[in-house]
């Protein structure tokens, strides 16, 4: 817990405040969502705002530190978590509604490198993680301390009986885009990410995907908050699993629940 603390504390100080300005600057809802829903809660914000209703404020980032701003008051309408974990963790702490609460997508988990050095591997126990990081590189993830794409990263290597081989060799992440970009700009020679995000950076390829039943199902809860039990944010989750929305889900990759 100390360490949940450590890692979240500066994050959460910093985002609290940027998170409640946007909010009194905004006109419509206030939507709190996991970090590799950017791209495509942006394009279905979009067609939300097509249909006639109010421009919408996101506040992206780890679902750890999001659900510890919810937690501590922070005025978000609607919450999009990236496991259930921490919707649960809002649920016991009585921040939404769980009449409201739903599986609007699904994700899968992979080893990414860059396309320049990919080295494809099929992830079973032996696997050879460390020819992939060379002799000092690391593993770049979200940190699994408390960021879900991390948490999975470390129950799927702790399945295959990978997690001793790497475990001291990590380059953990305050989220999941975060490691993205360590392998992006080649800090880190290969990480552990959702199969949405390895499709939005075209020098990255995957390496391997991680057996689905290597980890917890990658599902992504959405629920209103204690603060937005209000019409039009009802409507926007329903409005998540409309057609238009699952389109755009499927376009970047997102799976059906």
């Amino acid at each position: 817990m100390r360490r949940l603390a450590a890692a979240l504390c500066l994050g959460l100080l910093l985002t609290l405040l940027t998170a409640s300005q946007a909010a009194r600057a905004a006109p419509g809802l206030t939507i709190f969502a996991a970090s590799s829903l950017t791209d495509a809660f942006h394009d279905i914000g979009t067609l939300w705002m097509a249909q006639g209703h109010k421009p919408i404020a996101f506040n992206f980032a780890a679902s750890s530190t999001l659900a510890l701003q919810i937690e501590h008051g922070a005025p978000a309408d609607i919450f999009a978590s990236a496991d259930e974990l921490w919707m649960d963790k809002l649920a016991q702490a009585h921040r939404i509604d769980p009449q409201t609460r739903g599986d609007f997508a699904a994700n899968a988990l992979v080893l990414v490198e860059p396309k320049s050095s990919l080295k494809r591997i099929t992830l079973k126990p032996g696997a050879n993680l460390a020819a992939i990081l060379g002799p000092s590189g690391r593993l770049a993830v979200g940190d699994p301390a408390h960021v879900p794409a991390g948490i999975y990263a470390e129950q799927a290597l702790k399945h295959l009986g990978l997690w001793d081989s790497v475990r001291n060799r990590l380059a953990p992440a305050d989220n999941v885009r975060s490691a993205l970009m360590l392998v992006s700009t080649g800090e880190a020679p290969a990480g552990i990410v959702y199969a949405t995000d390895a499709r939005i950076v075209a020098s990255l390829g995957v390496a391997a995907t991680f057996p689905a039943d290597s980890h917890d199902p990658i599902r992504y809860p959405v629920a209103l908050t204690g603060k937005g039990n209000t019409k039009e944010a009802a409507e926007f989750i329903a409005f998540l699993h409309t057609q238009p929305a699952q389109d755009v889900l499927e376009h970047y990759g997102f799976l059906k629940p």
